[in-house]
């Protein structure tokens, strides 16, 4: 007997694609969207699954950190992809293609180069919207206890007694 295939006839890399397949289409609804990198998806509520990622893309290009991933920011704007916040967020996410639109691009999101979306965030910084998104990045980016050893900060040190006797002293930079 062949060791490769089940009496069935069935590899064990077949068995485990098929099955991979059947389960993410029970998974998969009408809002999921996934990134064209892989690095995150999601299944969004309120908010189409263009705007998600546009919110998404935004947020990396308001607080660039290239030890970050794509995760995090999903998790960081995740607060938005509610029914209350969902028509100010579309309308923001259309200014935001309007004004890459302007600029000669298709829309924000497909805008390649970051330096040109930099330009176009730049463009609307004083809008409600963008102060919103800004604002709300500043804990729901940098308050997730996973982002916290990509910056090297080991959290909280009263339960440890303290800065004193652990991380005071600790400047390696000087």
């Amino acid at each position: 007997m062949d060791k490769t295939k089940s009496p069935q006839g069935l590899t064990r890399r077949q068995l485990l694609s098929n099955a991979t397949a059947a389960g993410a289409s029970f998974v998969v609804g009408a809002g999921f969207i996934a990134a064209p990198n892989a690095a995150w998806a999601m299944e969004t509520s309120a908010l189409k699954p263009e705007t998600f990622a546009t919110l998404v893309q935004m947020a990396r290009d308001i607080y660039p950190h290239d030890k970050v991933g794509y995760e995090y920011y999903v998790m960081a704007v995740k607060g938005y992809d509610t029914a209350d916040a969902a028509e100010g967020i579309e309308a923001g996410i259309a200014a935001l293609d309007a004004a890459a639109q302007g600029k000669g691009f298709g829309s924000y999101l497909g805008t390649g180069w970051e330096r040109d979306r930099v330009d176009i965030l730049r463009g609307m910084e004083d809008s409600v919207f963008f102060q919103q998104v800004r604002g709300g990045l500043v804990t729901g980016l940098y308050n997730q206890k996973a982002v916290w050893p990509i910056f090297g900060y080991e959290g909280s040190s009263f339960e440890f007694g303290g800065y004193i006797d652990r991380g005071f002293n600790d400047i390696n930079w000087l």
